[in-house]
């Protein structure tokens, strides 16, 4: 019998992911949306069923996972938790992507108590990124450094922000100005958003520059490191002006009075923003991430790296930001269906890096899916 899944979230990437899955006929699959217009993305694909509701609504979404066998989420993170405990509640498997700003893992024992499994963070940064460390974490006596560099960008670069972004403005500035947590010395420590800017070259794009951003999450838990960050690429000059901009205070949530009326600056600049940061029909864009962790192993200092670089597919359109995201998600919820991940609790995706062979099977399926991981470890001088 085949296996009914739901898509909750019908953006850019909860589309994707509903395409994805409906290419295996052992799932039937549906994608869940409030807005008509957000669903019209699906309506050209039969083996997909669009159903409308408010995922917000909890009662709405208490009755539509009843119906299913697992559950994708792809919603907006500011009603990430709340579905999250709905779908736990439910006794549901899902796999998550919304990127929710609570701690996931609160919601672990409500999940013990129904016998629910739920995998949160499942996309690329956080997700592929978190299984990276967790594999590195798990072959070395200790991680002493761990960085992870990630960034989604167009591959023309225009003039003055060098930017466009694949979801709302409003999320992007969130990464310039929440305080980015990272270890130092063994202990967590907070540094500004955007500071620490340093440039970094790769194969096929050149320089980037990476600053620090808060994307570590529950990494900041589970494994032990002496140095552990996260840095957010973009082309060089990106950060000095984001940094102008939020010391001007645009970026400020705060209402301020603008001829007797209250208005927050974070609104105006994203709605200022929008235009200009958003992907034009057929513009092409890329997805780049690299891991690095290294540590003592065998007696000899060891260095593992990842990396991955995916490009806009112009065969289907769909941007590379959507399928390195999206993909992990959906192989992670036809794990959980199949029962091989059935741990009861809420997991973030290093607990994965825990199973044989695991990494491997989602290294591969996502190699045939045409977004290549390439590993490499290395003896290095202490």
């Amino acid at each position: 019998m085949k296996k009914r899944a739901v898509v909750l979230g019908c953006g850019l990437v909860g589309a994707t992911m509903g395409k994805e899955l409906s290419r295996d006929t052992d799932f039937t699959v549906s994608v869940a949306d409030v807005s008509d217009e957000s669903l019209r993305k699906v309506h050209d694909h039969p083996a997909v069923t669009p159903l409308r509701a408010d995922l917000g609504n909890v009662e709405a979404l208490t009755k539509l996972v009843q119906g299913f066998d697992v559950v994708l989420g792809a919603l907006p993170s500011r009603i990430g938790f709340q579905s999250l405990q709905i779908v736990v509640s439910c006794g549901k498997p899902y796999c998550d992507i919304s990127f929710m700003p609570e701690d996931a893992t609160q919601a672990d024992a409500l999940a013990k108590k129904h016998g629910a499994t739920a995998v949160v963070d499942c996309g690329v940064s956080p997700g592929l990124s978190n299984l990276m460390v967790g594999v590195a974490a798990a072959e070395l006596e200790r991680v002493e450094r761990a960085v992870i560099y990630v960034g989604g960008l167009p591959k023309a670069r225009h003039w003055p922000f060098q930017y466009k972004a694949p979801f709302a403005p409003s999320d992007v500035i969130e990464e310039y100005t929440r305080p980015a947590r990272m270890v130092e010395g063994g202990r967590v420590v907070t540094k500004p958003a955007l500071s620490e800017p340093e440039l970094i070259e790769f194969p096929r794009i050149g320089s980037l520059e990476a600053f620090n951003t808060d994307g570590l999450r529950s990494l900041l838990k589970t494994v032990p490191a002496d140095d552990m960050r996260e840095k957010t690429l973009r082309y060089p000059g990106h950060c000095e002006l984001m940094r102008a901009m939020r010391e001007t205070g645009l970026f400020r949530t705060d209402a301020i009075d603008v001829k007797g009326t209250q208005v927050r600056p974070l609104d105006v600049t994203s709605r200022l923003l929008f235009p200009l940061w958003t992907y034009a029909p057929g513009e092409e864009e890329f997805t780049v991430l690299r891991v690095v962790a290294e540590g003592p192993r065998g007696g000899r200092r060891t260095r593992f790296r990842f990396d991955l670089y995916d490009e806009t597919d112009r065969t289907s359109g769909t941007s590379s930001m959507a399928r390195t995201t999206g993909f992990p998600c959906v192989i992670v919820a036809k794990m959980l269906a199949r029962g091989q991940i059935v741990a009861p609790g809420v997991h973030p995706p290093e607990f994965l890096a825990r199973k044989e062979g695991m990494f491997a099977q989602i290294v591969e399926e996502l190699s045939q899916r045409g977004v290549k991981i390439h590993q490499s470890v290395e003896a290095v001088a202490a």
